[in-house]
């Protein structure tokens, strides 16, 4: 493993002085109503004390470059044309992920793309982007030195985006793993990566934020099954270029925080928004491709949301922050272990949980068979629940069904910005309601009304408003009617593709 040079490197005192050197010189650079040429000749330059700590910086940024970047690896992919493609692999889309790297193939020639990757082991163990390598015919490697080798896919997993390649050989140079959860905002870090005729780039910037969902920004990583994905990047201003994806994103001790992933661009070229899978993820998800083959998933069996301020008010929290559990598969580790449905998980092993995207990563860092402490809150009252992980299957989520527009409209109420109508014949065909449903069903939304706001849509189920079951029309409307503006409304629904869940909607005034 690589040990980056350490001695020289305090952040506290680098960091605060360098703004205290920057502050110095700028003051002694203050501009007067006298000439260009007269203050040239009066400002005084900047002591070596002043200058020190930037150079420092500047020192540990070198040291850094030169022990990291050994170990990172350009990679070429080939692969042949598949009937009826549309667009090369690798051209950019409508994400805006211009990764991997498009080369210019001839006209009847394999298709071609570029990323990088950073060596883990001796042996040859190579981490890098799953969207780099899927689908390759062919990977080949360039390690800093020129040498070029073949590689063999060991692994790779869309649901995180991080995949595992290997080189043959031993005695590679390796970098060294560090702790995403120790990663803190406003943080140091540099951007590294080998794109294929460019050579090693090193760029700098900070950690700009944790726990990211591109999900709202371009509707991605979504991966083969949507259902278990894992939404929980770490956010960089350090500029990441087409070629880049796939590098490490290295603290300054010189350890790898995360693997450069992706860009929320409208052009497809960097404009400031960088993201990195974590370090701890990442390696949770290589080590399961090097010893299985796959990864093993662990499940706790709830689906969530984030905690929002309506739900607060409902579940009597003192701050607005972890996530609501909504429903359960029909085999759930944590119902079995006593969660039910509204639930606010706060913590996990004592760790707190502010969104799901955290929660997720939480779980998915551990392993199938392991337990787990979860820490709710039920309406008020702390309790604590012994969980022991179950191991999520590998089917493809079932693709939501769509409501027919021809649903019979009906009366509802107005307040919550949704007609409702009750379970007849006609409305169980159109949406496709399995079983004996219950209640009344959702057969128009408003745009912008606070039922859409809140994910109600068509064919969704109401059973129960404030606990109270709805029988009918009649009774929906009632109990939501009572009910003063801006008051909080707890509806219990099951969703169009079957999911159970709460929705608490604060009413417009």
């Amino acid at each position: 493993m690589l040990d980056p040079v350490r001695a020289k490197l305090k952040l506290v005192g680098v960091t605060a002085g360098a703004f205290a050197g920057g502050v110095l010189l700028a003051s002694g650079l203050e501009w007067t109503a006298g000439s260009h040429a007269s203050m040239l000749q009066t400002t005084p330059r900047p002591s070596s004390q002043e200058v020190r700590p930037v150079a420092e910086l500047s020192q540990a940024f070198i040291s850094i470059a030169e022990s990291v970047t050994p170990a990172v690896v350009s990679i070429e992919t080939e692969r042949a044309p598949r009937q009826g493609e549309r667009r090369r692999r690798g051209q950019q889309g409508e994400e805006g992920f211009p990764f991997p790297f498009p080369m210019p193939p001839g006209p009847q020639g394999p298709q071609e793309s570029s990323g990088s990757g950073f060596l883990i082991s001796e042996d040859g163990y190579i981490i890098t982007n799953n969207h780099v390598v899927a689908d390759a015919d062919q990977i080949n490697v360039i390690l800093s030195d020129n040498r070029q080798l073949r590689a063999r896919l060991v692994g790779r997993d869309p649901l995180t985006d991080v995949a595992v390649i290997k080189v043959e050989g031993e005695r590679f140079p390796a970098v060294r793993l560090g702790r995403s959860d120790d990663v803190q905002i406003g943080e140091w870090v540099l951007a590294i990566g080998n794109p294929l005729d460019l050579g090693t780039t090193v760029t700098s910037g900070i950690v700009s934020a944790q726990g990211r969902s591109l999900r709202n920004l371009i509707g991605a990583n979504a991966g083969e099954n949507g259902a278990w994905a894992i939404e929980d990047f770490v956010q960089t201003d350090a500029p990441i270029n087409p070629g880049n994806s796939g590098g490490p994103l290295v603290n300054l001790r010189g350890e790898v925080v995360g693997v450069n992933s992706a860009i929320a661009s409208p052009t497809g070229l960097y404009t400031g928004y960088g993201f990195a899978v974590p370090i701890d993820l990442a390696r949770k998800v290589a080590d399961d491709l090097i010893r299985y083959g796959r990864v093993r998933r662990p499940a706790v069996g709830i689906q969530v949301t984030n905690v929002r301020p309506e739900d607060a008010e409902v579940y009597q929290l003192e701050r607005i922050a972890g996530v609501v559990a909504q429903d359960f598969p029909e085999t759930s580790p944590a119902r079995e272990a006593g969660v039910r449905q509204g639930d606010v998980i706060v913590a996990v092993d004592g760790r707190p949980v502010q969104r799901v995207g955290q929660f997720q990563r939480m779980i998915a860092t551990r392993r199938p068979g392991e337990q787990v402490t979860l820490e709710v809150i039920r309406y008020g009252k702390r309790e604590r629940f012994q969980v022991r992980l179950g191991e999520a299957p590998n089917a493809a989520e079932q693709a939501p069904r769509a409501a027919r527009a021809d649903a019979p409209a009906a009366e509802g109420s107005t307040r919550l910005g949704v007609a409702v109508s009750p379970v007849t014949p006609d409305v169980v065909r159109e949406c496709e309601l399995q079983g004996q449903p219950a209640g009344v069903v959702v057969t128009e939304v408003e745009r912008f009304g606070a039922g859409a706001r809140n994910g109600i849509s068509r064919c969704t189920r109401i059973h129960a408003v404030d606990g109270q079951p709805v029988g009918d029309v009649a009774s929906f409307r009632r109990l939501v009617e009572r009910k003063r503006g801006g008051e909080v409304v707890s509806l219990r629904v099951t969703f169009p593709r079957g999911e159970n869940g709460i929705l608490n909607v604060r009413l417009p005034d």
